[in-house]
């Protein structure tokens, strides 16, 4: 394998270990939220989904878009359970677990392999008394969102390079724990909702000594600091019945900065990608079903990413509210 096949597979085994977002009812209870959240005064919540993501090309560190070569075929498949519980009047928390199935062929190398992903566990607290959802302004108040805001930890539960690995196609986790600092305000006036969500992450620094099964000289590495931000707008229709179907259009931004090794800049390391998304979702009258269908899309141009694969995913969802 030459250096820039080399190079893309590694790009291409990063993002195996990217937490993917779960799809699950907003603060109201329907299907707007872009995250795990429990709606207020429900009590517990389960979310299941399975999502395809496949590849088509990447973007090097200058940040120019480039096409895999010919005859790659690039897929992965998640199946994400994601559980949350109410803990206090205004404290939540949720857990997350991915397993993830690679099927890849590039450039001579054929591999199909499963594994668990990289878990997460969150905590959030409420900073709202009553529900924020509305069917007319009558007052400021009326204007005010739901706001969420608390600490989330990524436990390398997955696959790494640094397992007993062949290549970066076949791990499904970064190896290191992350804390991460998150904030989401959710509004919605009905018919409409818009939702924000931002995140800032902190990885732990970690021995190395083995890279895909071989044995290395130790030495200690880190990853760069985490930011993501999101935001998203949609539209609710009420049916007959009273059930809900409501069209989310988002935007999403990623960055990963350079890490360390030994305290050193790591070149290797950092990463940058933009995307698009859609969902439809539909809720009964009693917002305790919620099912979804999201389709992200990465812009493949150039300047839209950096050392990251550009993929297309479907994700299709179903949460369950308890009362």
């Amino acid at each position: 394998m030459n250096k820039k096949t080399l190079n893309t597979a590694l790009l291409v085994g990063a993002v195996f270990a990217l937490p993917q977002t779960l799809y699950a009812a907003s603060c109201c209870g329907g299907g707007s939220s872009t995250s795990l959240v429990l709606p207020k005064f429900s009590n517990s919540m389960i979310d299941l989904s399975i999502s395809r993501e496949s590849y088509d090309g990447y973007w090097n560190k200058e940040g120019d878009y480039l096409k895999d070569p010919k005859g790659s075929e690039l897929t992965q498949w998640r199946l994400n359970v994601g559980f949350a519980q109410r803990l206090a009047d205004r404290w939540q928390m949720s857990v997350t677990l991915p397993y993830v199935w690679n099927d890849s062929h590039y450039s001579g190398i054929d591999s199909a392999t499963d594994g668990i992903g990289d878990s997460s566990i969150s905590l959030s607290y409420e900073a709202f008394d009553t529900i924020q959802c509305v069917w007319k302004v009558r007052k400021p108040a009326d204007l005010m969102p739901a706001i969420y805001f608390g600490p989330s930890l990524t436990i390398p539960t997955g696959i790494s390079p640094y397992d007993d690995v062949e290549n970066s196609f076949d791990v499904t986790g970064r190896g290191f724990y992350r804390l991460d600092a998150n904030l989401l305000l959710d509004k919605t006036i009905y018919p409409w909702n818009a939702t924000v969500a931002l995140s800032y992450g902190k990885y732990l620094e970690r021995p190395v000594n083995r890279e895909y099964g071989k044995y290395v000289e130790p030495y200690d590495k880190k990853l760069g600091d985490r930011s993501s931000a999101m935001i998203s707008g949609g539209y609710s229709q009420i049916l007959e019945n009273m059930d809900s179907i409501t069209y989310t259009l988002a935007y999403a931004y990623l960055k990963e900065d350079e890490g360390t090794i030994n305290g050193h800049t790591d070149s290797t390391t950092g990463m940058e990608k933009r995307t698009l998304s859609t969902t439809v979702a539909y809720s009964t009258v009693d917002r305790n079903w919620i099912v979804k269908l999201t389709m992200n899309h990465a812009i493949k141009k150039d300047g839209y990413g950096e050392s990251f694969p550009a993929t297309d995913t479907v994700t299709m969802g179903i949460s369950h509210v308890f009362r």
